[in-house]
């Protein structure tokens, strides 16, 4: 199996063969220890719980992000740690949107690991389809075979990034289109829970990452995302396209959901909101 989606019910079959790597990656932003809490409360059988506070982000500085991107290779040794090989087919999920998910889906694509899908609804989907339910905590199992079949870092980053000043330069020379994965309150400077300024990137569009989503909480068709998508940017896709959000979390959704709709090739800001309002000078937009 290599594809980007994967249903419960299927998730059920792979793990009956071996080589499947199961991930839960549960994260409350109002309450740090809530994932962690409800990973040992219940889990999918065999999944692995990773932190995005402490494992799946860099240490902060006041002016990299809320969510700054490890170190590629500090993130290698950390999957490789978790039994990640070459060959293995990840699955990641979340309580149920796909937010976090989504991140460690494309972190994995930034190492070179290709195999990885996303767990469509998540937890809840698990729950509503009879899976079996696993306690406690499990720690990663790493046998001398996945040691030497593990993980081989890419030269270069599968997946781009851009930075701040690439975002900044942008601004005067337009070369590709930021999409603002955030809330429309907090695009338009309306509210901000989380940062300490309001507003949005000049000339950035929003695209809230919970529009990805059908009425049950699961993923649009390819066919509708690929319509809303185009709907949205048109001529701007040949451009281009950089995905942000407060701290490059659900920018990751929006540029999944991109994939899945056969629109490959966005980047990512990863600084996102948080960085680019934390650094004096640069401009802010308000306003829909």
């Amino acid at each position: 199996m290599n594809t980007l989606l994967i249903q419960a019910s299927d998730l059920h079959e792979r793990l009956a063969r071996p080589g499947c790597l199961v991930f839960d990656v549960r994260h409350d932003l109002g309450d740090l220890q809530a994932g962690r809490r409800a990973y040992e409360t219940g889990h999918i059988p065999g999944a692995l719980f990773l932190d995005c506070e402490t494992q799946l982000s860099a240490p902060r500085s006041g002016h990299n992000g809320r969510h700054p991107l490890p170190d590629r290779a500090d993130f290698a040794s950390l999957m490789r740690a978790q039994g990640l090989s070459a060959r293995a087919q990840v699955v990641v999920y979340d309580a149920g949107n796909g937010a976090m998910a989504t991140r460690l889906w494309w972190m994995l694509r930034w190492l070179g690991h290709e195999s990885a899908a996303v767990l469509d609804g998540g937890w809840a989907a698990w729950l509503a389809a009879g899976g079996a339910v696993e306690t406690g905590t499990r720690n990663p199992s790493v046998s001398e075979a996945q040691a030497m079949q593990g993980l081989r870092l890419a030269a270069q980053p599968a997946m781009p990034v851009v930075d701040a000043a690439a975002v900044l330069a942008n601004l005067a020379q337009p070369r590709f289109t930021v999409l603002d994965a955030r809330t429309p309150e907090r695009f338009a400077g309306q509210v901000e829970p989380l940062d300490p300024v309001a507003g949005h990137i000049p000339g950035a569009l929003n695209r809230p990452f919970g529009q990805n989503l059908d009425e049950h909480g699961r993923f649009k068709s390819p066919d509708r995302l690929r319509a809303e998508f185009q709907d949205l940017l048109g001529e701007r896709l040949k451009q281009g396209i950089v995905h942000q959000c407060g701290s490059g979390i659900t920018a990751c959704h929006n540029l999944f959901a991109m994939e899945l709709a056969g629109l490959p090739g966005s980047s990512l800001y990863p600084g996102s909101w948080s960085e680019w309002c934390s650094r004096p000078g640069h401009p802010v937009a308000t306003g829909a």
